[in-house]
């Protein structure tokens, strides 16, 4: 089996690496929102209908879905660090893109630049945090990882909400643009090569490279490598190896999970803002609604932790989807002129990214070192049809005349199919030597 850390407890410089992919993911969570933030000002600017805004919100999610399927399986070939430099590179750029864009197909491909570097630094990011993380702590640094997604989002909508009053909507793509630059030196400095990434690759240079890692994480230098991990017979970083007998039907019913999962949230967080304002309140607290949203996926995710530490994963996502598909009904419900709209909104956020986020919990725990990588951007990358597809079909939808409640009643059903396919996936650890035995 490649070891991930095999000491019990984290050295200062590995806590300031998952700090590093932590505020990254932050980052990242501002970058994706960006556009929901800015898209009533973008309508009003360029008369965009329903089905227009639709596609600038689907375009930064068919970018990630191509960076999760096609640069995330690269971390498992030239490292989780390289790959992580090159995504902060295709951010810092399509933001920037953005930011002097001139017209709807424009903005779109420039979205689609920022997405590839998302897509592929989001399953980087969740293998280098598991793999700098000793076992009893993982989850717990996971999901501190994942939910500063929602705090990006949160801090990002505050933000954005100046910026758009006073600069206009252009501003917040600047600001989404120079941040990441800002953090390539950073990573370039101060983010080692995952050990289990060096462990797992067992090339002739691989015991001094480990080694060299192992320094600049203050741990103690190895006189050999551990035995190499067991040949799956599949090369690491290829898709098919998530194919093997091993994994297969993990593979297939978490890819289900994500799909279904993610279109949900990226409906509720790319079109929440627009369905506040079109209901007669202010772009201000159209914003604050999808803040609200993510201030209660905070609290989700603090609370799934939490309980998963004590029920497991599988079973706190099964208890946080039923709770979700409650909150969406309701918030399409609510009278938004009332103070019901912003409770509404944090339980509706409170499970619906609390159900994204235990996701993310699970998912390196299903694969080991030299595919957890690739199993993350498969699983991430195929989950973005659903991302991509979601707010598109609303768009569609409210075009038709259907009413929010409606809308959002219709999206509770993939919720639905995702609580059918998590409630099948076996979820002890999987090893290159033991996932036959724990996938049957």
């Amino acid at each position: 089996m490649a070891a991930t850390v095999p000491e019990d407890r984290m050295t200062r410089a590995e806590m300031i690496a998952v700090g590093i992919c932590i505020f990254i993911n932050m980052l990242d969570g501002f970058d994706v929102l960006v556009i929901s933030f800015a898209g009533p000002a973008i309508t009003r600017a360029w008369n965009l209908t329903p089905p227009e805004l639709g596609l600038l919100f689907s375009s930064g999610l068919a970018g990630m879905m191509i960076g999760s399927l096609f640069l995330a399986p690269l971390a498992d070939r030239i490292g989780r660090r390289p790959v992580v430099l090159i995504s902060l590179t295709l951010v810092s750029a399509g933001m920037l893109a953005s930011s002097v864009s001139n017209g709807l197909y424009v903005l779109a491909a420039t979205r689609v630049i920022s997405g590839l570097g998302i897509g592929a630094m989001l399953a980087g990011l969740t293998a280098t945090v598991a793999e700098y993380t000793p076992e009893a702590r993982r989850a717990l640094a996971v999901s501190l990882l994942q939910t500063a997604y929602p705090v990006g989002a949160i801090v990002g909508g505050m933000i954005s909400a100046i910026l758009i009053a006073d600069f206009g909507w252009r501003s917040v793509f600047v600001v989404g643009g120079l941040l990441p630059a800002l953090l390539i030196p950073v990573v370039w400095f101060a983010l080692p090569e995952s050990l289990a990434f060096l462990s797992s690759r067992q090339t002739p240079n691989s015991l001094a490279r480990t080694n060299a890692a192992r320094r600049r994480l203050g741990r103690a230098e190895l006189a050999q490598l551990p035995p190499p991990p067991v040949s799956t017979g599949k090369q690491a970083g290829s898709v098919l190896a998530l194919l093997t007998p091993e994994y297969k039907r993990r593979t297939l019913l978490i890819t289900v999970t994500y799909v279904m999962v993610m279109m949900t949230l990226y409906f509720v967080l790319s079109w929440t803002p627009k369905i506040v304002v079109d209901a007669g309140l202010t772009e201000a607290k159209g914003i604050s609604a999808s803040v609200l949203v993510n201030i209660g996926g905070v609290v989700g995710a603090s609370i799934f932790w939490i309980l998963a530490v004590r029920f497991r994963e599988v079973r706190t996502l099964r208890v946080y989807m039923l709770l979700c598909m409650a909150g969406l009904i309701l918030f399409g419900l609510v009278d938004m002129h009332s103070a019901m709209l912003w409770v509404a909104a944090f339980i509706m956020g409170c499970f619906l990214h609390g159900t994204t986020i235990g996701l993310y919990t699970l998912l390196p725990r299903l694969y080991p070192a030299e595919v957890r990588s690739t199993g993350a951007g498969w699983a991430i990358g195929v989950g973005r049809l659903g991302a991509i597809f979601g707010p598109a079909i609303a768009g569609w939808l409210f075009s038709a005349g259907f009413g929010a409640g409606i809308v959002y009643a219709l999206f509770a059903l993939p919720v639905a199919f995702a609580f059918i396919a998590v409630s099948r996936i076996d979820d002890r650890p999987a090893t290159a030597g033991e996932a036959a035995q724990s996938a049957q």
